[in-house]
């Protein structure tokens, strides 16, 4: 039996995660094992994909689904419930288990880099994975403000002042601004009004370094993109899908 292993998600070609799963499958000799990428245009593909992969075993979910495939779930965690996002799905005898491996992988690369004195932060987007985000800088201590186009509970770009900036040293990007092949594009934001104690997180992680974290480091700020938090949840993921013993708490 060939097991089936995945990601779903919507313009996703760029996506280093079939790569990554086959280096580990070579690295520890795991056979007849296969982790393919499941490009789709409409969120009800979902429930196909899983129908005709029969040895299906769990996939993880990237934009713009991670919200959605909540309703899919047969049994999610509450904390989950109230976090709203979704990357992480187990499949045993038909039905899905939801988990969210972005709160570890974000939290545990998002520390290496952190500073005593970073204490306040801008969210750019209000995407899926920003709820992730919101979780591990509550759990932190450190205060947050949502910069979005959709202003709901939000602050627009427009409203991002140099007081705005000055005041909130951490600016985590949750856009899929930059993103391989729109390289040219970023994060309308004041980058002139950056420090060197700024420090910026891109969750990006094609290309490696991006305009946004290029601008910033020009400037001396802290910067980190999203490459450690993607082998940070994937190995999580594996472990999820290939642990029966495992437990975790989103």
């Amino acid at each position: 039996m060939i097991k089936i292993y995945g990601l779903v998600g919507k313009n996703i070609s760029y996506s280093f995660s079939n790569s990554f799963f086959k280096r580990k499958f070579k690295k520890e000799n795991i056979k007849n094992t296969i982790y393919n990428i499941f490009d789709i245009k409409k969120f009800s593909l979902i429930n196909e994909i899983i129908k005709v992969n029969k040895n299906f075993l769990g996939f993880n979910v990237t934009i713009p689904y991670k919200k959605k495939i909540i309703s899919n779930i047969n049994i999610i965690n509450n904390n989950l419930k109230k976090i709203g996002s979704i990357n992480t799905v187990k499949i045993i005898n038909d039905l899905t288990i939801g988990y969210n491996t972005d709160i570890y992988g974000f939290e545990n690369s998002f520390k290496l880099k952190l500073k005593s004195y970073h204490n306040n932060a801008l969210i750019l987007g209000n995407g899926g994975v920003s709820k992730s985000i919101i979780y591990v800088l509550t759990k932190l201590g450190i205060k947050y403000i949502v910069v979005s186009r959709n202003k709901k509970n939000c602050i627009s770009y427009s409203k991002i002042s140099k007081e705005i900036i000055n005041n909130n040293n951490i600016i985590i990007n949750c856009t899929p601004l930059g993103t391989y092949p729109n390289i040219n594009e970023c994060p309308n934001i004041p980058y002139e009004f950056l420090s060197k104690k700024h420090y910026l997180y891109d969750l990006v992680y094609n290309p490696k370094e991006t305009l946004f974290l290029k601008k910033g480091k020009n400037i001396g700020c802290i910067v980190q993109n999203g490459l450690n938090m993607l082998y940070l949840q994937a190995n999580l993921s594996w472990k999820i899908w290939n642990d029966i013993n495992f437990d975790i708490l989103y």
